[in-house]
């Protein structure tokens, strides 16, 4: 067994950058054990995940607000609170709040997360057409 306690009083979340574009913030829920990583993630208008995937997939549980998730390919489908989503292992996809509000999800990765390239303004911009 194994517990893990929630952040300390007063600590921060933490701004997440290098895989993201606009302003991101994580707080993680179960550091990577067995291969699982579980993190809640804040996304403020507007701001999204770079492309990537995962080896065994993701599980994503909107916790709060509206957002878009997009599988290569496809048009962005839209999210709201209490929506999950599956992605299935090494399906690339990129996913984050909508222009107009915050987004918040509970986001299970399973094995490792390849991060690929920035999803350009025009790839954001498709979702709601």
């Amino acid at each position: 067994m194994k517990i893990v306690h929630a952040r300390a009083d007063g600590a921060s979340a933490e701004a997440r950058s290098a895989t993201f574009t606009g302003t991101v913030w994580g707080d993680p829920v179960l550091p990577t054990t067995d291969g699982t990583t579980i993190n809640s993630v804040t996304f403020t208008p507007g701001a999204r995940t770079f492309w990537h995937h995962h080896e065994g997939g993701q599980i994503l549980h909107v916790t709060a607000g509206t957002g878009w998730v997009c599988t290569h390919g496809e048009a962005p489908q839209p999210l709201r609170a209490g929506d999950v989503v599956w992605v299935p292992p090494g399906e690339q996809h990129w996913h984050g709040a909508g222009p107009g509000s915050i987004m918040t999800h509970l986001a299970v990765s399973l094995g490792t997360t390849t991060w690929l390239h920035e999803v350009s303004a025009d790839e954001y911009g498709q979702a709601g057409q």
